[in-house]
């Protein structure tokens, strides 16, 4: 064993003993070296299986058990961003801390409430919990966190790459911040990730004021041999005897997935119940065992459960068709294959999932991408005639194989979680000044880019007659209002973030159907819907319905985009992968032949040397070249000059009206800087759980801050004349 290892407890020394290791892994050895000789915050990055839960808590149980400690409390907290995990660390942990005679305390909605009595009564140990769980301890047990917390010296912040630029991860800091202050002191803090696109606004994150001395210990080498492959199908081919292209996927993945356990991430929920279900009935059609299970966060517990436990089960071979439930870190045992059905919208969702697979050793991780692409007609829409959703794949698979991935979003105002740590706040004092508050979360916390004028519009906001949420004692305390306890004392405030939520299409009074809408919308932008085009009429955000009609006549694309933000990266790659003539080697023949017709196409309609193509008088195709908040920023001031707007990855379709001028001229007034009211009849503002209690100036100053890029719209109509 090396040095690192006679700097441990002696009952650790004797766990990894009993687990018949010979040496510590390098991540590990380096891990015990820094944290045991050092008090710096710490970042430990490495693949799913990579050590990193050992690297951490090795030598934090080793301090505990060398040095114990002065104060009451918790000596070890860790945060998981899923309960299931939470369960999966604490057995983890348990066999280590054995030996030690160290409590470990998981701690969520399905621990018995004994264990939690008892835990409170008698606070040591490591305690693993969600933000959300800990959330209700400082709105429950405000007056009792020194107590719980004061001995506390590590706090363990798992799949660190989850949180970093969400609400949730802003709940986080938040929480963290608070604490300490609580705590009057530092606390050490350790991020644990799989994937980081850019490790100083990673350490920014982990510690605002002093990311510079953020220590980062990255795993070297040690990754698994990667297998690949791209296919591609078509749909829509009117060839009867063909299968159609779901049936083509479902037979391959059941000819190359039967007898082992995998996952295939297949999109949204009715994707992944309708392959399922095809790949039931060939399991039933070749009379074999059924081992191909949906799992979505729409399916029970019970039958999640079920098929985590089979996945588990070495005896019973298991595919799971998913959504994103089973990216994250939940132990799931090892998976032979990693299957994606459709482009991704992000380098590190895949980089993600990819890990699953490949974690035993000698074993390859194998990534099979399924692209689906439609049949081209003479009415085809320039997006399939680009095979948009196979560039974007292809553009992200090399990114993949670079090492490269999305860095994390620019710190935004986050007012909906503002609004949700000031009630917080309130809650856990028992009442606060205005000042006390905006010290706490703005000059202290996470809410730095809220200025104080800001913060008292919220203030002014929440504390409306109309809703109720705070009030203001004589004294000047600010306090709960009637609104506001009831909101609070609810179980589901606890969470900062909601599921999207979604809204329902009507034409005529007709419902056609759901659809999330993550960017913001306007009247006279474009939908693609059931394979129909779409001009939204009206926007009723706090109903959550798209009033729309039916567009002009056009073909729409199959390939529509897909929710989320892709970045500024991937799309300039995808048109590297257009303009080039590379063959990648991990394409099958039909994809490769795909790929050739959306060269030829990208050549035919000009986008070598010009970045706008005319449809005729009114409709042009323009290339963006940049990702979706700089392309939905563009999209608004072009909607507020008169244009219907249809986005696309890189690309818009702009339709003038009567009395718009024209393209050209519309982009040259942006250039100039003429201003423009993005938010002119905009709606769904009211994308976060407490939005709704903000008023429409402060939704708008919350998108402009998170979703749109305003400062830089003239250099992003620019470039298009430029390139």
């Amino acid at each position: 064993m090396s040095s690192a290892f006679d700097k441990l407890a002696r009952p650790v020394q004797k766990w990894i003993r009993q687990q018949g290791w010979r040496e510590l892994r390098d991540i590990q050895a380096r891990s015990i070296r820094t944290i045991c000789d050092s008090n710096a915050d710490l970042i430990v990055a490495a693949s799913t299986a990579g050590g990193k839960t050992e690297a951490a808590f090795l030598p934090l149980i080793s301090q505990v058990l060398n040095e114990p400690p002065d104060g009451s409390g918790f000596d070890l907290l860790y945060i998981g961003p899923l309960k299931a995990l939470i369960t999966d660390q604490a057995m983890r942990l348990e066999g280590i801390c054995q030996e030690a005679e160290m409590p470990v305390v998981p701690w969520h909605g399905d621990i018995s409430q004994s264990i939690k009595t008892r835990a409170l009564k008698f606070p040591r140990g490591i305690l693993l919990i969600t933000p959300e769980s800990l959330e209700a301890l400082f709105i429950r047990r405000g007056l009792e966190l020194l107590r719980l917390f004061g001995a506390t010296r590590t706090v363990v912040i798992d799949e660190l790459h989850t949180v970093l630029d969400s609400e949730r991860g802003v709940q986080l800091r938040s929480l963290l911040t608070r604490l300490e202050l609580v705590d009057n002191r530092p606390i050490r803090r350790i991020g644990l990730s799989a994937t980081l696109g850019d490790m100083g606004l990673a350490k920014a994150y982990l510690r605002p004021d002093n990311a510079s001395a953020v220590q980062l210990i990255e795993a070297e080498g040690g990754e698994a041999e990667l297998r690949l492959q791209l296919r591609g199908y078509l749909s829509g081919d009117k060839d009867e005897s063909s299968p159609s292209a779901t049936d083509a996927i479902a037979a391959h993945l059941f000819n190359h997935l039967r007898g082992s356990d995998n996952l295939v991430f297949a999109g949204a929920r009715q994707r992944v119940e309708i392959y399922a279900d095809r790949l039931r009935e060939l399991c039933e059609k070749e009379h074999l065992p059924q081992e191909f299970y949906p799992h979505h966060a729409s399916l029970s517990r019970e039958h999640r459960d079920f098929v985590e436990r089979r996945l588990k089960d070495p005896a019973k071979p298991t595919t799971a068709v998913c959504t994103s439930t089973l990216e994250l870190g939940i132990d799931i045992g090892d998976v032979t294959c990693v299957a994606q059905i459709g482009a991704p919208f992000s380098v590190a969702t895949l980089r993600q999932r990819l890990g699953r697979s490949g974690r035993r050793e000698g074993q390859p991780a194998i990534l099979r991408q399924y692209a689906v692409e439609t049949k081209l007609t003479p009415e085809s829409s320039f997006v399939d005639r680009l095979r948009l959703g196979l560039v974007r794949s292809i553009a992200m698979i090399d990114l993949l194989l670079e090492g490269w991935c999305e860095p994390p979003k620019p710190q935004a105002l986050h007012l909906s979680t503002l609004v949700h740590q000031l009630l917080s706040v309130i809650a856990q004092r028992g009442g606060a000044s205005a000042g006390a508050i905006y010290n706490v979360l703005c000059r202290e916390g996470p809410f730095r880019k809220v200025t104080t004028e800001v913060f008292a519009d919220v203030l002014r906001a929440i504390g409306h007659p109309e809703t109720g949420l705070i009030e203001q004692s004589g004294s000047g305390l600010l306090l709960l209002g009637s609104a506001g306890e009831r909101l609070v004392e609810h179980y589901s405030f606890y969470a900062v973030f909601q599921t999207p939520e979604e809204f329902r299409l009507v034409a005529d009074g007709r419902d056609l159907g759901t659809l999330p809408i993550d960017n913001i919308l306007a009247p006279g932008m474009l939908l693609i819907f059931s394979g129909r085009r779409w001009a939204v009429q009206e926007i009723h955000d706090r109903e959550k319905v798209i009033v729309v009609k039916p567009a002009k006549a056009g073909v729409p694309p199959v390939f529509g985009g897909a929710a989320g933000d892709i970045h500024d990266t991937v799309i300039d790659r995808m048109f590297a992968v257009l303009e080039g003539d590379a063959k990648p080697v991990y394409m099958d023949t039909v994809s490769l032949s795909m790929l050739e017709e959306a060269r030829a196409h990208y050549v035919q309609l000009g986008f070598r040397t010009n970045n706008i193509h005319s449809l005729g008088e009114h409709t042009s195709i323009i290339a963006t070249r940049v990702g979706t908040v700089k392309t939905s920023t563009l999209a608004l001031a072009l909607r507020s000059i008169g244009f219907s707007v249809e986005q696309h990855d890189g690309f818009l379709l702009g339709e003038a009206g009567d009395e718009t001028p024209d393209i050209q001229s519309a982009l040259g007034e942006i250039v100039s800087g003429e201003p423009v009211d993005l938010f002119a009849g905009a709606g769904n503002l009211v994308t976060e759980k407490f939005h709704r209690y903000l008023s429409l100036p402060l939704l708008e100053l919350d998108a402009a801050s998170s979703k749109l890029v305003p400062d830089l719209l003239p250099r992003v109509a620019s470039r298009i004349f430029q390139e």
